[in-house]
């Protein structure tokens, strides 16, 4: 999640890295200016462990790689640097760079409201030009709710929503089960 830009100095990459190193708190790199990343709630904590542990135990031996939020992602071709709820790589050119990943086949944005015009419009502009990125998906934080954005093989970008009782199909993963299960023990608050 971003907050809001940090300071108007540009940074390359390398600068970043260094600068970074020393800060309390994780940035995003954009375009040569750094951003905060604002804290979450309980429940997008719960739901982000949620997709964390179900895609790493259903991974478990296939050498493809499932991260946290405490991974980089470079977005492919650009100095441009985010921190997803979690992405899965299955690329051995992302095993080169200790710093971040860069061919990621997965991309898991848990939303809030600060952030999900950003995630779904800019953030899905840069990412979607990966090669790679075959699902990014949406996760609601208020309602049990998920978009993905799936590369079908024509190369085609298409939306597929899911609400309670349906199966959640993340194709780039071979993965199928129900929406509750990424939902368990998330307790959503009424609305005034």
């Amino acid at each position: 999640m971003i907050a809001a830009r940090d300071n108007d100095r540009h940074f390359t990459p390398e600068e970043f890295f260094v600068w970074e190193e020393q800060q309390l708190e994780k940035h995003e790199l954009i375009d040569g200016r750094v951003y905060a990343m604002s804290g979450g709630t309980r429940n997008h904590s719960d739901i982000a462990g949620n997709f964390l542990s179900i895609i790493k135990l259903h991974l478990r031996g296939s050498g493809c790689k499932t991260y946290n939020p405490d991974c980089r992602v470079n977005i492919l071709n650009t100095p441009n640097y985010t921190y997803p709820d979690l992405s899965v790589t299955c690329d051995s050119r992302d095993q080169e760079n200790d710093l971040y990943i860069t061919y990621p086949c997965l991309i898991v944005e848990v939303l809030s409201n600060s952030t999900e015009a950003y995630d779904r419009g800019k953030k899905f502009e840069k990412y979607r030009r990966n090669p790679n990125l075959i699902d990014y998906v949406l996760v609601s934080s208020d309602e049990v709710a998920i978009d993905i954005y799936h590369k079908n093989d024509a190369g085609e970008w298409v939306i597929v929503s899911y609400r309670g009782g349906d199966r959640v199909e993340l194709k780039s993963i071979n993965l199928s089960l129900p929406i509750e299960q990424f939902y368990e023990e998330v307790v959503f608050q009424s609305q005034p």
